[in-house]
């Protein structure tokens, strides 16, 4: 049974149904999902998710469907897990990684919000969907709309990393590479949702689609022992991922399940793009777009739509927000992986390297329980990290060559044993 209202408007609060709405038609301002909180209260226990699958769908009272899902059925429940040797790394008592990089089919946090918003648009009647996307999105999209056999469209950026070209067409969709930045991407696909009967994923149907990544937050909270953490620094593209992870905790403590929500939030960005850093930082009103520059493509977006509510959502937690230049991120990748080894894409690379910032610049305690975000896989984005990790030895098939190649390091293995 569905625990779903309607559509709320983020500004003047008016109503809608349950259909295709994205922008209220008096104010202009955002719509998100609005639940029956107090029907999701007499189902929704700690005890209840012993029995629940180990999938996004076991907080299916807490999603905008209303059947059974049709999509992402094994998307969620991904790795989360103490990060001993990263935290004496930064010198931190208390830090977990809480990893989207594998477990999904598309191996990025994406996973999460395509199998709501197709879930969701089947039941709304679309046999077509669409995004545009930075690459995790176009790859998930593909993905599950093949394997829930759906038309598809998908509109990138021409300049998108090739691992993520080829992460999309083995899907078999129409790929559309514009030549423009992610914004003017998304400014066209605007115009063409408003002619074709399409479900845009990130844009027409963006309130249901956005829901997805609050399962983030309840996978956090479940994983920690039903709490929330003092501290959570968070990639920032769009915005909505900040947004949703503070809808999470408010959620979860307003039905019981944790007994506080308050965590600090902390926004990441790369210097390259970092719009929703700059606000943050200058506690503005209005979000400045700017033009995207960095090697975190994943997060170039430059007008970002939930901007304003991710600067609003991390200063009314007490956070704050930092940015990291392409340098710092290929380092971040290099220490993530030498310590925990987990390969991240730059996005994790920014969360990471703007986590070690906050930290030495005593805005994240050492003491304090700290999250880390990484939302997307290494495998993707190879091409910023060429020329940046050495190079293998290369030797002939005998003792004598490797001994001659691997001599320093073979003399100090000796010296140790």
């Amino acid at each position: 049974m569905s625990c779903v209202v309607g559509l709320k408007c983020r500004e003047c609060g008016r109503l809608y149904p349950k259909e295709v709405v994205f922008v209220c038609e008096y104010c202009f301002g955002s719509v998100e999902v609005d639940y029956d909180y107090d029907a999701i209260r007499r189902t929704l226990t700690k005890a209840s998710f012993a029995t629940r699958p180990k999938s996004l769908w076991r907080y299916r009272e807490l999603l905008p469907i209303e059947g059974e899902p049709t999509a992402g059925l094994t998307s969620g429940f991904t790795p989360f897990f103490r990060a001993e040797r990263l935290s004496r790394a930064l010198d931190v008592r208390e830090l977990y990684l809480k990893d989207d990089s594998v477990c999904h089919p598309t191996l990025s946090f994406k996973d999460r919000v395509v199998s709501v918003a197709l879930t969701r648009a089947q039941e709304l009647g679309f046999d077509t969907v669409a995004c545009a996307s930075t690459g995790n999105l176009a790859n998930a999209v593909a993905a599950h709309a093949a394997r829930a056999g759906l038309k598809r469209y998908i509109f990138i950026p021409a300049d998108l990393e090739m691992g993520k070209v080829v992460a999309s067409l083995i899907y078999q969709p129409t790929l559309v590479a514009v030549e423009g930045t992610y914004d003017e991407v998304n400014r066209l696909c605007a115009e063409i949702g408003a002619k074709y009967p399409w479900a845009f994923v990130n844009i027409n149907i963006r309130p249901y689609y956005a829901e997805g990544s609050k399962t983030y937050g309840f996978e956090i909270a479940e994983q920690l022992g039903w709490r929330v953490p003092a501290h959570i620094v968070i990639p920032a593209a769009g915005g909505s991922l900040i947004t949703k992870i503070a809808k999470a905790f408010k959620e979860l403590a307003l039905l019981g399940l944790v007994s506080d929500s308050r965590t600090k939030l902390y926004a990441a960005q790369a210097t390259g793009c970092a719009p929703i850093v700059n606000t943050i930082k200058a506690r503005a009103d209005i979000v400045k777009p700017v033009k995207p520059n960095t090697i975190a493509k994943s997060l170039a977006i430059g007008n970002p739509a939930d901007g304003y509510y991710a600067t609003k959502a991390v200063l009314e937690s007490g956070g704050w927000a930092e940015s990291a230049s392409d340098d710092e991120i290929i380092d971040a990748m290099k220490l993530l992986a030498e310590t925990e080894g987990v390969f991240t894409e730059t996005a994790g690379g920014v969360t990471l390297a703007v986590a070690k910032k906050l930290i030495e610049q005593g805005t994240i305690p050492r003491d304090e329980p700290l999250v880390i975000c990484i939302t997307g896989n290494g495998l993707k984005t190879q091409e910023p990290l060429l020329n940046r990790l050495g190079q293998a030895a290369r030797i002939k098939p005998s003792l004598a060559s490797f001994e001659a190649a691997l001599s320093g390091q073979l003399s100090g293995a000796a010296t140790r044993g």
